[in-house]
């Protein structure tokens, strides 16, 4: 039988001790189905808290401001009502004995003008993505984005340094950067959606300057020790995002140089799909850059409990994050312990509203607080 890895306590993120290595991956649920995209008590409060048994929870991405968004019913971080509904949500989280950080969020061009009052998604050049978002109308083709401007940049980084202090308002344990998956900050790395010739495009340190900067501008309302950062070096063919030559060095470039900074970890992840005949691109993804960054480093995609024991094994990993199993899941951690089989989920109910799929998953095993050491 593999040994239990998952189930080993983590210390090694500052002043956050982790029950065990099993974290809660982000996953976009739309279930923040008002008006003001707000987390609520019975829905999000409840989901997470069911899942607290977690070494750690990392919401679902949530925007950093109105411009950010490009999903229906996705929760925010920007206004006051949203941070008080995410206080409800991590003191849940936090009565349980859980930790719980949450995703910061922006779209760029995978957004659509309905989200906009019309107005068109900012990304960092004016290159349609050519691929179908679900507006509050329906699928909808993207359209050409807005160029970024300078000031379209500055405030974008204000965006996100006022969505980590509210992060902090809302009680969270830290916050984690969604610069992955083809989404902004993905989108200014890769040079096929990125062919600005100013000082936030052209060289790989160029491309990359914009994600250092959030980074620098939150850590003045946050420790960067409490600052997660999410990347998926060889994501290709999904949402707009090719893998070219300076793809996997600049990740690389990225990742050393983070070497500089106490990040809580560093989030990866292995390839979405295949990429065994894709030139440039990485296979084995926390392999990799495992000789590279030098802090925690965080792996996700694909993992069972026997995959994600072996990596942490094999010393690939520290921690190993899992998504669909969590959903039907709640009490993954548990199962895993207790060698309970896993419940199937629903994936007609991923992206729906209400309880059904979401919070109604039921229970299988007895809380690992009452069971002795």
């Amino acid at each position: 039988m593999q040994k239990e890895y998952l189930l080993q306590k983590f210390n090694n993120i500052t002043d956050l001790p982790l029950q065990n290595r099993v974290v809660m991956a982000p996953m976009t649920r739309s279930r923040a189905d008002n008006k003001g995209n707000i987390p609520t008590d019975n829905l999000q409060g409840l989901y997470y808290e069911q899942r607290a048994s977690a070494g750690l929870i990392i919401t679902e991405g949530s925007q950093v401001s109105k411009q950010a968004v490009g999903y229906i019913n996705t929760p925010g971080i920007y206004s006051k009502e949203q941070v008080q509904g995410w206080k409800k949500v991590t003191e849940r989280v936090h009565n349980k004995g859980g930790k719980i950080y949450i995703q910061l969020w922006h779209v760029g061009r995978i957004s659509h003008p309905d989200f906009h009052d019309g107005h068109l998604p900012l990304a960092p050049s004016a290159i349609n993505a050519n691929v179908k978002v679900f507006t509050p109308e329906g699928q909808k083709d993207t359209v050409t984005p807005k160029e970024m401007t300078k000031k379209d940049i500055q405030q974008t980084i204000l965006d996100f340094k006022n969505a980590a202090e509210n992060a902090v308002e809302a009680g969270f344990d830290g916050v984690e950067i969604h610069s992955s998956n083809g989404y902004l900050f993905h989108q200014f790395f890769n040079k096929t959606s990125n062919t600005r010739t100013d000082e936030y495009g052209g060289s790989i340190e160029n491309r990359a300057r914009f994600f250092f900067e959030v980074l620098d501008a939150m850590k003045e309302v946050i420790p960067e020790h409490k600052i997660g950062a999410r990347f998926n070096p060889s994501l290709n063919g999904i949402f707009g995002m090719e893998i070219t030559e300076e793809s996997i060095p600049t990740f690389e470039y990225i990742l050393e140089k983070l070497n500089s900074y106490n990040l809580a970890y560093v989030h990866l992840s292995e390839p979405f799909t295949d990429v065994s005949n894709v030139a440039y691109a990485v296979k084995d993804v926390a392999k990799h850059f495992r000789q590279i960054y030098n802090g925690t480093l965080m792996i996700n995609a694909g993992f069972n409990e026997e995959s994600g024991n072996k990596i942490i094994e094999e010393g690939y990993a520290d921690l190993v994050a899992f998504g669909k199993l969590f959903i039907s899941n709640p009490d993954l951690v548990e199962r895993f312990n207790q060698n309970t089989a896993l419940a199937e989920w629903d994936n007609d109910t991923f992206y729906t509203t209400g309880s059904k799929g979401y919070t109604d998953y039921k229970k299988d095993t007895v809380d690992l607080s009452e069971l002795k050491e």
